[in-house]
């Protein structure tokens, strides 16, 4: 399971790190300290967190892409069976779900807390409006 150190954690939440000091005062968030005194955050406290605020700020950057349809998050569940996993993230407001097979979300490492990034290739896109 990753830890984020306090600046990185505030970054993803897109919120300052006083905030996640005084969030971790009043019971909101665990912050643990390194050897050296660094705050960190465990990465599924941070998951949790993410998904009760419902948003995520991109990080600078990710490499190279072509895809257009890019989603950066934190995944915040993995369900797993024998072959298959069900993959959860939020990014932004948005919870990204994805199937893929188990061996494929193990050589990623996916856990909740990880940071990812959703890419989606869609033939068909579906628009619909509230009803009136």
């Amino acid at each position: 399971m990753p830890d984020y150190r306090l600046g990185e954690a505030a970054e993803i939440l897109g919120v300052s790190a006083d905030t996640l000091r005084r969030w971790a005062d009043g019971g909101r968030l665990a912050i643990d300290r390194t050897e050296g005194g660094q705050r960190i955050i465990e990465g599924s406290d941070l998951a949790r967190l993410a998904t009760e605020l419902g948003r995520y700020d991109e990080p600078q950057a990710f490499g190279a892409q072509s895809a257009r349809n890019r989603f950066p998050g934190i995944v915040t569940r993995v369900l797993r069976d024998k072959v298959m996993a069900q993959v959860e993230m939020q990014a932004g407001p948005h919870r990204v779900v994805s199937l893929m097979s188990c061996e494929a979300a193990d050589e990623l490492g996916l856990a909740p807390g990880v940071r990812a990034l959703a890419a989606v290739k869609a033939t068909n896109v579906v628009i619909e409006l509230p009803a009136p």
